[in-house]
């Protein structure tokens, strides 16, 4: 029954274009991972997603759901699936642009690296660079990938081999998450920054 006021919707009927737009506009505000791969090729890809969290602590691990395109895997998910590495590199408000500009449909031999003039670092662990702009840059293996629905997703589910943290932001126990100034994405076009911020005390030890 719907209530007063609210406009009800089947989910298990809605065609795919409708559901993603609610979606992306309800769960909100979503961190957005900006993911660099390399192909087998050697091609480095960079490309940010923001269907994306934290999934486990021990060890930890991070996971991305990555959507096919007509039909095909995209250069990110296909990097992953066939060398199992990649690197999540935060982003923040001083790479918003930088960022943004990576979701632009290259062709799948065109490095958004070389084409956006983008500085990398090479990586510790894995053969896959990090983005030097970010400020934060974990290095993950492809722990397992997991199809979703009606197959049109996968979430890829990487442990974090090493955590890459600048001075600017880690005083060497806690990340600080005011100078970090990281970026998050709303509905449509739009990204958001923090905001005004409430301060409310741990009702729960965090874990060891």
């Amino acid at each position: 029954m719907s209530q007063p006021g609210f406009t009800t919707l089947d989910a298990t009927t809605m065609d795919t274009a409708t559901a993603y737009r609610l979606l992306v506009g309800a769960v909100v505000p979503r961190p957005v991972a900006w993911i660099t791969t390399r192909s087998k090729d050697g091609v480095v890809n960079a490309a940010p997603f923001s269907s994306y969290n934290y999934v486990a602590h021990s060890p930890p691990m991070v996971a991305v759901n990555i959507g096919t395109k007509d039909g095909q895997l995209k250069d990110t998910a296909r990097n992953i699936v066939e060398t199992g590495e990649f690197v999540v590199n935060v982003a923040t408000l001083d790479t918003m642009d930088l960022m943004h500009g990576c979701s632009a449909d290259y062709p799948s031999e065109t490095s958004e690296i070389e084409a956006l003039g983008i500085e990398l670092i090479p990586g510790e662990r894995i053969a896959v660079p990090r983005v030097a702009a970010s400020p934060i840059q974990m290095e993950c293996r492809l722990e397992r990938a997991i199809t979703l629905g009606r197959g049109l997703n996968t979430l890829y589910i990487g442990e974090v081999l090493v955590f890459h943290l600048s001075s600017t932001v880690f005083d060497g126990r806690y990340v600080d998450s005011v100078k970090l100034r990281p970026i998050s994405r709303l509905g449509g076009p739009l990204y958001a920054e923090l905001g005004e911020l409430h301060n409310r005390p741990q009702l729960q030890k965090p874990p060891k």
